[in-house]
């Protein structure tokens, strides 16, 4: 049996999350969350309007988070964002957020998103 690779199940585990189911509508979201700043960085989820796995850069944020209700999150949700990639695969896409995770010591954050959802 190989060694444990914690770059492969990384990588695995980010590309599971990019889900699409389309019974249900239902779109897994990845967001790199810059914990000193409070804010997500980087964005990846599938289109299904394309086909593809898109990753974007934030570029505006919403003001700071303020936790009112249980379900709010702790740091500030992008509102604005440019094309950082976009992949026919997920495990590409996993590979470049888990890039951009380890070159800005950034943290995940999985979200499950509505189709009809503003993705």
């Amino acid at each position: 049996m190989p060694p444990f690779d914690p770059d492969n199940f990384t990588t695995r585990l980010l590309a599971e999350s990019l889900f699409y189911d389309i019974e249900y509508g239902l779109v897994g979201s990845v967001s790199l969350i810059d914990v000193e700043a409070e804010r997500e960085l980087y964005l990846a989820s599938f289109m299904p309007d394309d086909g593809t796995y898109l990753v974007e850069e934030a570029t505006a944020w919403e003001d700071e988070p303020t936790l009112d209700e249980d379900t709010d999150v702790a740091y500030a949700l992008a509102v604005d964002s440019d094309v950082h990639g976009r992949y026919e695969v997920p495990e590409a896409a996993a590979q470049s957020l888990l890039e951009l995770a380890r070159g800005h010591d950034l943290l995940p954050s999985v979200t499950v998103l509505f189709e009809d959802e503003e993705l």
